[in-house]
């Protein structure tokens, strides 16, 4: 199974032939994002489900106290990379909200049941995010 940078790299060098599917009926994509302290791009493998024509991600960092350095770096600069399959797009990211997080919420712990176990050991809500396809 891949992870981290080792992922990202067999998933870009194979148009996701390699890393799309992570584990069976769990699909990932390649976010970019721009590093808030460094500029620099920044590249993760995540779980996700397109919802209404956008991928939408989840940032739970397994149920940490605090959210994934991705998700502070998409707050500060929301405009990111996303990579799904062979299909590369810009997007806009947004945080989901109310009734809307509640179903996209539903929605992805549908793929990955371990996100309610995550959100059983953090006091924080974990932010459920929409790329936007521009």
């Amino acid at each position: 199974m891949l992870f981290g940078d080792e992922h990202v790299r067999r998933y870009e060098e194979t148009d996701g032939e390699v890393g799309h599917e992570w584990k069976e009926g769990v699909p990932t994509l390649v976010l970019t994002t721009k590093g808030r302290k460094t500029g620099q791009e920044r590249k993760f493998a995540l779980i996700y489900q397109e919802v209404d024509g956008n991928p939408v991600i989840v940032a739970s960092k397994g149920g940490a106290p605090n959210h994934p350095g991705w998700y502070f770096n998409l707050v500060e600069t929301p405009e990111v990379g996303v990579q799904v399959k062979a299909d590369k797009f810009k997007a806009v990211a947004r945080t989901a909200e109310g009734e809307e997080r509640a179903k996209l919420w539903d929605k992805l712990a549908a793929v990955w049941p371990d996100y309610n176990e995550y959100a059983k050991k953090t006091d924080r809500e974990i932010p459920v995010v929409v790329l936007e396809r521009q």
